[in-house]
């Protein structure tokens, strides 16, 4: 085979030797000079003929060689053969084949998914990975709603107040970053950041369609093999369970009616400890931004002290976990508890403060139960109370104007049902029930948000199908009911069909 191989390189160079000659030999010649013409043309016709000889002697090898392959092949089914004759010596060769070749694929596998993956580059020798999802929702909604695309009360209609709407929307979109970072005292550090769009809206024709980008999270981590410690704005570690919805992911599905959230600055360790093999107990506990639910002062740069930063100390929060697994899934049961001191000015302080328990519940293979449960006060910044901490009886610039911390009870369940690994259906409710005795103890109580909700309930279905990992489609309903001291109770309700890619 090597020499044949040769001799066929030898003939390819000479064919090339002799078109390079050919080449030359159809140089410019002067139009007279008939000879030269003529030795020109025979010559040509010679290196012509010697051309059909050795592609004719091309063609031959060519014959032969796979000629020789096909005994080859016969040879090897040969062999193949005599191996089965013996079963034992067969098998475990074919499977040590078989093994090799499960590796090779494996690992070219994973060079050819490095490969396919776009690399982020990073200023640092630290590796980085960029992740998010662009998310598409088309909305129709039923009724007045306070958010049109992303809906959290009703609102009876009035006015030129429309009695029903619909649009699509982008601005649920999120893009983070993810960092791996050294190894600190032992420990692994990373961290990571998440934006989206949905900070609000420029002042411009169509503004509605050019979403402000939004901080949403921003931590660094230290982990520990058992203690993590984190460091950041992140969601609440004490309220980790939320309902399973991408109809709503500017705010957490179900907020203002039972699902306490927010992304606040805060320092937490926690702890894990192993009760046996599979059991967990974890503790954590940490400070944080007091947040009151109070919006910044309009239009400003800079930030000025509010309720529960005038305090002059941080909140403080901890929570117990016990997990087991359960019929595939994890079962997790908490409870929590929060406390902060907010100063409204001329010696008005107030103490918020809640007490929470979360569950996740496998009921079976496909079931599952999951949800939280509170009772507190002053806890606006939180979600809770509808977004209000405090009424009072005045202006606040008033030294005698008086504040009550607003007391509330609330909660959300939902149940999961997942008959298959791409497909899964959801049905939650949940409910925030502010003290009708605190929200009618001032004649015109004021507040941060409409100061007259007394109850707020919400509740969705949805169906989310993800033919692949990084692609879903989801079709949600969502019922909205919101009461007040007027007894004007208002419903709404909104259709959502989304549709996302995950990178």
């Amino acid at each position: 085979m090597k020499l044949c191989r040769g001799s066929r390189f030898s003939r390819v160079t000479v064919i090339a030797l002799l078109l390079t000659a050919s080449a030359a030999s159809q140089e410019p010649k002067p139009a007279n000079d008939d000879t030269s013409v003529t030795a020109s043309l025979n010559q040509l016709q010679s290196e012509v003929r010697e051309l059909k000889d050795l592609v004719q002697q091309l063609k031959q090898e060519t014959t032969a060689t796979r000629a020789e392959m096909t005994r080859l092949r016969q040879e090897l089914e040969e062999e193949r053969a005599g191996l089965g004759s013996n079963p034992i010596t067969a098998t475990g060769e074919v499977d040590m084949r078989v093994g090799h070749l499960e590796d090779e694929q494996q690992m070219l596998s994973g060079k050819v998914d490095e490969q396919y993956q776009t690399k982020v580059e990073s200023a640092s020798k630290y590796r980085i990975r960029m992740s998010g999802v662009v998310l598409f929702n088309l909305f129709s909604n039923q009724g007045t709603t306070d958010n049109m695309d992303v809906p959290t009360l009703a609102y009876r209609s009035a006015g030129l107040q429309s009695s029903g709407s619909f649009g699509g929307t982008l601005r649920q979109s999120i893009l983070g970053f993810e960092v791996f970072g050294p190894q600190v005292m032992g420990a692994k550090t990373s961290g990571n950041v998440n934006f989206d769009v949905g900070g609000g809206f420029p002042y411009l024709s169509n503004g509605v369609n050019s979403g402000l980008v939004r901080l949403r999270t921003a931590t660094l981590r230290f982990d520990w093999k058992d203690t993590d410690l984190v460091v950041g704005q992140d969601q609440l570690f004490f309220a980790p369970n939320a309902p399973t919805s991408f109809a709503s992911l500017i705010v957490p599905a179900l907020s203002y009616s039972g699902n306490l959230w927010a992304w606040t600055p805060q320092m937490r360790v926690e702890h894990r400890i192993a009760l046996s093999e599979k059991s967990t107990f974890m503790l954590q506990g940490g400070i944080l931004d007091p947040l009151t639910g109070e919006p910044p002062d309009y239009y400003t740069w800079y930030r000025t002290p509010l309720a529960g930063e005038r305090a002059r100390q941080p909140a403080y929060a901890g929570r117990i976990a016990y997990s087991h697994p359960l019929f595939g899934h994890t079962f997790t049961l908490g409870t929590a508890g929060y406390y902060s001191r907010e100063n409204y000015g001329y010696g008005r302080d107030v103490n918020g403060y809640a007490a929470m328990a979360d569950w996740s519940l496998p009921l079976d293979r496909w079931f599952s139960l999951s949800g939280a449960f509170y009772r507190g006060q002053a806890i606006g910044g939180l979600g809770g109370g509808i977004g209000r901490s405090v009424p009072y009886s005045g202006p606040l610039a008033d030294p005698n104007t008086n504040v009550l911390p607003l007391n509330t009870v609330g909660g959300w369940a939902q149940l999961k049902y997942r008959p298959t690994s791409t497909l899964e259906l959801n049905a939650a409710f949940g409910q925030d029930n502010p003290f009708a005795s605190d929200v009618r103890f001032f004649a015109n109580a004021q507040s941060y948000g409409d100061p007259d909700l007394t109850r707020n309930q919400g509740m969705f279905a949805n169906v989310i199908y993800r033919p692949r990992s990084d692609l879903l489609f989801s079709l949600e309903y969502r019922r909205l009911k919101t009461f007040n001291i007027y007894d004007k109770n208002a419903t709404a309700g909104q259709v959502n069909l989304g549709m996302g890619i995950l990178f």
